[in-house]
């Protein structure tokens, strides 16, 4: 359960109508079989101690009494696992009948959660045999202890308190207003549903838009597990569904038409830090529950999660051509709005022919487009220096042209030695200030024509340049509205590659693929034997690496440990133990030093759930102290 992860389970078990004895076996069966996997809460069926297709049977006493029976011996036959086991069965109170489920943890019955809601319309008719269950808790006998009976228990772990439980039962999900929205505005982080929902076409993709959505609504973990094999197939057919969603996402879902066990690893903190961050979740009307503590032991959840080395980008193809052509026409719209606002009809672009000019020359031709303005007034400025190469330069050019942009080359060699006598600096000592005059001499280039033009100086930056601060202050840090200022470098280069798939134009698409397979270097130093000298990730890491620290760090608040433990699992077999170690080093270091650069950033267009604009999502001191980070990271070594 360290880092706040813990292994949820979904169970089916093969069920006998009315069969106590037998459904009872199973289900310690297949909380052995949990337990041995690690699985720390799980979740039954509705009904399943008897299973639900009982029908009028549920009006036979030693039924019912069976019910109470099976649930006790199933109390005492798992009291040795470790694990918060929710059980389905009817429950006989005060001459009335409910269908609760029964949430069971060390040989004890903590307490029962009622249904709410009996469907009666259609194939259902639950409000024959059962009473719709109370909200307010009320204590019962069990077993010679009072315990306590009502929709509004939370079951809350002592030694991880993210851990808070709350449970509805099958029909209580499809209502208007589902008890678990209650539960979870309460404070319940994870949602259990014990069901028998029946199988007709198409009622699965239902069922699972509906429990993914729920997730994502309430922001929690929920466990769905369903009927299935074994009910009685006089009118319908169960199909065993079983689901585990996370704010939004299926992390797990059996086969229909099968039995068996399905898990999948929640992360609590994750939850936790999107609820924080979400000031319209607000926990209220806590005090109309009652809290029900447990206790779980503090092991280390053996992870069967995967976690997405690129998780900027869409692994699915579809997805990705979707989230690309998206993302151009937002970045797209924003600079037309402020190319409108202003008036400007011209717009000045310093090209490279490296990744991110080619992406804000390519935003800027489709800004242009939207604008009717001809794309002869984009101002594409080439501007050679010492460290320039002639595929970077030649990929310039023809990439300007097949765009219809207008090229001008400015050599700036000549304006960058004698700025280097005027300062006193020697021009063989290939130093930052040798790179960064070179740097801040484009800038005042591209930013003195721009005044020529009467245009907008368009900036190329990116944000996981900008993260890492990897750009000279006041030089290419510097613009007049920044297109890909919340784009990371891993997307850049899916951006780039969309465009020239899409583009029609088969010598566009050719410069483009070039640039693609181009190192990613600033051409500050000079070359060696015509190619390029110096590559970045040489330099500052793997971007691959630092936009998956960058994500889970500002969407998550992750801590460096468990970034860690997510970088060596998503990079395994790709980058060693120290390699991660290294990078994450380098990245922690280097985004507290470098926050002054992001603190004075030109507008820009946020295009995904994290950014770094200091007016929007990272309101963060310039001087902020990296010491505690830094210190857990070192303890990694």
């Amino acid at each position: 359960m360290r880092d706040g992860f813990i292994k949820a389970g979904a169970a089916t078990p093969k069920v006998k109508v009315a069969d106590v004895t037998f459904n009872r076996e199973r289900m310690e069966e297949m909380a052995r079989e949990a337990g041995e996997r690690g699985v720390k809460l799980l979740v039954f069926p509705e009904l399943a101690m008897t299973a639900y297709t009982c029908g009028d049977l549920f009006g036979q006493k030693l039924l019912l009494e069976a019910a109470k029976e099976g649930l006790k011996e199933f109390a005492a036959g798992t009291a040795d696992l470790d694990m918060l086991i929710f059980v389905g069965l009817p429950w006989a109170q005060d001459g009335k009948l409910y269908n609760v489920a029964a949430a069971v943890k060390g040989g004890k019955v903590l307490g029962l959660v009622p249904k709410l809601h009996l469907p009666n319309y259609g194939e259902f008719y639950e409000a024959r045999n059962f009473e719709p269950g109370n909200e307010e808790p009320v204590l019962v006998d069990w077993e010679g202890e009072k315990i306590p009976m009502g929709s509004r228990l939370l079951f809350v772990c002592r030694e991880l308190p993210a851990l808070q439980v709350g449970a509805e039962i099958c029909e209580d999900l499809w209502v208007a207003c589902p008890p678990s929205t209650e539960h979870a505005i309460a404070g319940a982080t994870v949602i259990v549903n014990c069901s028998a929902s029946d199988e007709t076409t198409g009622k699965s993709d239902y069922r699972l838009s509906l429990t993914a959505g729920q997730s994502a609504r309430l922001v929690c973990g929920y466990i769905y597990a369903s009927a299935g094999d074994g009910e009685s197939s006089q009118d319908l057919v169960f199909g065993g569904h079983n689901i585990i969603a996370e704010n939004g996402t299926v992390l797990a879902q059996s086969p229909r038409f099968q039995t068996g066990l399905w898990t999948a690893d929640l992360d609590l903190e994750r939850l936790e830090s999107e609820r924080r961050r979400m000031s319209t979740f607000q926990i209220r009307g806590r005090e109309n529950y009652r809290i029900v503590e447990f206790s779980l032991k503090m092991e280390e959840t053996r992870l069967e999660r995967s976690f997405d080395p690129a998780p900027f980008v869409p692994g699915n193809a579809a997805d990705r051509r979707k989230r690309c052509e998206e993302i151009l026409s937002i970045q797209a719209m924003g600079l037309k709005k402020r190319l409108e606002h202003t008036g400007c009809r011209d717009a000045v672009v310093g090209i490279s022919g490296g990744l991110d000019s080619t992406l804000a020359l390519l935003v800027t031709a489709r800004a242009f487009d939207l604008l009717g303005i001809p794309r002869n007034r984009i101002h594409s400025i080439t501007m050679p220096c010492f460290g320039t190469t002639d595929r970077t330069y030649q990929n310039a050019c023809r990439m300007t042209k097949e765009l219809g942009a207008e090229l001008r080359e400015v050599d700036i060699r000549e304006a960058v030695t004698l700025h280097f006598q005027n300062i006193g600096h020697d021009s063989q000592v290939h130093d930052v200030t040798y790179e960064n005059s070179q740097a801040r001499e484009r800038t005042q280039v591209l930013m003195d024509i721009a005044n020529q033009v009467g245009g907008m100086v368009i900036g190329t930056g990116d944000m996981s340049e900008l993260a890492l601060g990897w750009a000279t202050y006041n030089g290419d840090h510097m613009s007049m509205y920044g297109v890909n200022a919340s784009v990371p470098k891993t997307l850049v280069r899916h951006l780039v590659r969309y465009y020239a798939d899409t583009c029609g134009e088969e010598a566009l698409r050719e410069v483009l693929l070039d640039v693609l397979d181009t190192p990613v270097s600033p051409e500050l130093l000079p070359p060696e034997d015509g190619a390029i000298s110096q590559k970045t990730e040489d330099l500052v890491g793997p971007y691959e690496l630092h936009d998956f620290f960058l994500y889970q760090i500002l969407r998550f608040g992750s801590r460096p440990a468990k970034i860690f433990r997510m970088a060596l699992l998503a990079f395994d077999g790709q980058y060693s133990r120290e390699t991660v170690l290294k990078w994450l080093k380098v990245f922690y270091r280097r985004f507290f030093a470098q926050q002054f650069k992001r603190s004075c950033l030109p507008d820009g267009p946020k295009v995904g759930s994290v950014a770094v604009s200091p007016r929007g999502d990272l309101r963060m001191p310039s001087d902020a102290c990296a010491r505690l980070w830094l210190e857990e990271v070192e303890k990694l070594s």
